[in-house]
């Protein structure tokens, strides 16, 4: 059993849960006790002959074999429903290798004619893969873009991968179902909890929404770690991983447990969600904490960051150095409004002989003329440099080579600063409060680090 589950509806007709079993083991695809569950949630119908679940939801460890219920199901309702379906996936190789999977059901012409004579039409061509039945059916293949899914009509709607899908992607796909040849159309999400590095508020709010019941025609399964297990032990393995000694072997469990620290181990192999309340929080409390030195002596710092908020209520400027490997921030000023800070910024620099950096698209983008006018010599940071540099310092508080002295209005910036998406990109954001100190370090951070990578040999080389 999963360890958390929704369905719609009880006393559902599970007729076609049977002939698709049925139809898959004919076929070689034997089903797991914990893939006929699945299946279940995905195929059963209401009294009234709907699909029950209009949205499901699948997330499991990797290596567990969701794509084996992807395949089940994409079998039977292209083969026996004629169905229509649109299967996307966040990587081009990714998408490829489920049509190539399916495909070999449909080629071999010596040991399943059947499958090979209803067979319309097959499409190679890369990203724009698919399979066409004479009977109506197909499933066509595609990677995920902001732009994908026009020029689509279709019944069902499957993103794998969910963790890595963005808002502008999902936003492209939906109207492919609108006007579902059927009718009845049906979205699958399957994934594994989004990292820290991910953009993975679709798939969070999918399964928020199920588990909160928000969602009335929602199917959703999860198989993770309980609170408070001991993750060494097997039984936990055997919880989150229901494959655990079919196609996962214990031994391969022992060695990522070696290798993962313990919050990489509960997400990757324990199928473990962000804590309840801290779900989005871009840099973990604890790390932070973690990081946090009041004895070190401050060293020197290279750059400062100029950051503000939204609204324009604050702004704020923070510090970094580099020493040696360690990478030193630190609050320097956070004050109302930002009219102060053109003349702060050439004070600072006039007497430190630091770089002065600022993102050229923040909200503190006005003051670039100012600034320079008064004489600031700025280093500006476009939009792929400041999502870059947002993701390093999340790694360099993740691996504790970044050390700060606690100060309380850069804590109070951690403590509310969230995940927005950027494209396929992530950012710093907010939810509430005001994050600009954070941001202001950042900044500094990122030109600290791009000094030290500089060979100044380059230059006359």
């Amino acid at each position: 059993m999963p360890t958390r589950h929704v369905r719609p509806v009880r006393g559902l007709r599970l007729d076609d849960v049977d002939d698709a079993i049925e139809l898959a083991t004919l076929y070689g695809l034997v089903p797991d006790e914990w893939q006929e569950w699945v299946l279940e949630g995905w195929l059963a119908r209401t009294r009234s002959g709907k699909l029950a679940s209009s949205q499901c939801g699948l997330a499991v460890p990797r290596q567990n074999g969701k794509n084996a219920c992807l395949e089940i199901v994409e079998l039977f309702k292209v083969v026996v429903l004629g169905r229509k379906i649109l299967h996307t996936a966040h990587e081009v190789k990714t998408a490829r290798k489920a049509f190539l999977r399916l495909c070999s059901f449909f080629e071999n012409e010596r040991q399943w004619p059947e499958l090979a004579a209803l067979v319309k039409e097959i499409r190679r061509t890369n990203g724009q893969e698919a399979i066409v039945l004479t009977n109506g059916g197909s499933v066509e293949f595609i990677a995920r873009s902001k732009g994908s899914g026009r020029g689509f009509t279709v019944d069902d709607l499957v993103l794998d991968e969910a963790q890595e899908l963005i808002e502008d992607a999902l936003a492209a796909l939906l109207p492919t179902i609108s006007a579902a040849p059927s009718g009845d159309p049906q979205i699958i999400f399957t994934g594994t909890p989004p990292s820290p590095n991910m953009a993975g508020e679709v798939f969070t709010r999918v399964r928020d929404n199920a588990l909160k019941g928000k969602n009335k025609r929602a199917c959703w399964d999860e198989w993770s770690f309980l609170a408070g297990v001991d993750m060494d032990d097997i039984a936990a393995w055997a919880q989150a991983n229901p494959s655990l000694g079919i196609r996962l072997h214990p031994d391969v469990i022992t060695d990522e447990r070696s290798a993962m620290d313990d919050e990489t181990f509960a997400r990757e192999r324990g199928g473990v969600w962000a804590l309840e309340g801290v779900a989005g929080r871009a840099i973990p409390w604890p790390r932070w904490v973690g990081c946090r030195d009041t004895d070190r002596a401050p060293g020197r710092p290279d750059s400062i960051g100029l950051a503000g908020s939204l609204d324009g209520a604050w702004a704020s400027i923070g510090a970094a150095g580099l020493v040696g490997d360690v990478l030193e921030v630190g609050a320097v000023d956070r004050r109302p409004g930002s009219e102060w800070i053109v003349a702060e910024a050439f004070r600072i620099q006039s007497e430190r002989g630091v770089a002065v950096v600022i993102d050229k698209r923040g909200p503190l983008s006005h003051l670039i003329p100012r600034l320079e006018a008064a004489g600031v010599r700025l280093t500006e940071l476009d939009t792929t440099e400041w999502t870059d540099a947002c993701g390093a310092m999340w790694q360099h508080v993740d691996t504790g080579r970044l050390v700060h002295p606690g100060h309380p209005e850069l804590d109070d910036a951690v403590k509310v600063a969230t995940w927005r998406p950027v494209g396929d990109r992530r950012a710093f954001g907010r939810k509430s409060g005001d994050i600009s100190m954070l941001e202001a370090v950042t900044l500094a951070a990122h030109h600290a680090e791009s000094l030290a990578a500089y060979d100044v040999l380059d230059s006359i080389l």
